[in-house]
């Protein structure tokens, strides 16, 4: 008796997850506050370009309104925590990475009911998809300390 032959045929790809509405909404968050810190164009503007961006009908409206014009409007309050924990001026740092620290910090401050570990592991996720390649881990240092700084109850290791 022989065998079956076995199937070759190879595994059908997986298919990434749909991205939630709020991961959308910091998605283009993220590319208007970079063509905000880039260009210092009116928000408006940077509002209008973004809204014609593919997939932007797919966002949480609300929490990319508050993130886009909250980041901007709050630049100078957000720039001031995050000085306290990073190596250098804010302007050299990449403007991706500015950002995304700048969405975190907001999160951190405003959306009490977004986790700080979700806040940075959004951010992290940003910093990999748009960031360079170690952007991330900075990132993740920084918004880590930012998070024992705004959220301490939240933030402080569990005690076992």
């Amino acid at each position: 008796m022989t065998a079956a032959p076995a199937d070759t045929a190879a595994p059908a790809p997986r298919r990434a997850p749909p991205k939630s509405a709020r991961r959308r909404s910091r998605e283009l968050a993220l590319q208007g506050l970079y063509q905000w810190l880039l260009s210092g164009e009116e928000p408006a503007a940077v509002e209008a370009h973004i809204q014609g961006m593919d997939g932007f009908s797919k966002c949480d409206r609300a929490h990319f309104d508050a993130l886009l014009h909250g980041g901007i409007e709050q630049a100078a309050a957000l720039d001031a925590v995050l000085v306290r924990h990073i190596d250098r001026k804010t302007e050299l740092l990449s403007p991706v990475e500015h950002a995304v620290l700048m969405i975190g910090v907001y999160e951190l401050m405003h959306c009490l009911d977004v986790p700080y570990r979700v806040t940075i592991n959004e951010a992290v996720e940003l910093a990999k998809a748009f960031g360079g390649t170690d952007g991330h881990k900075y990132v993740n240092g920084v918004l880590d300390h930012c998070a024992a700084e705004l959220r301490p109850a939240e933030a402080r290791p569990a005690r076992g």
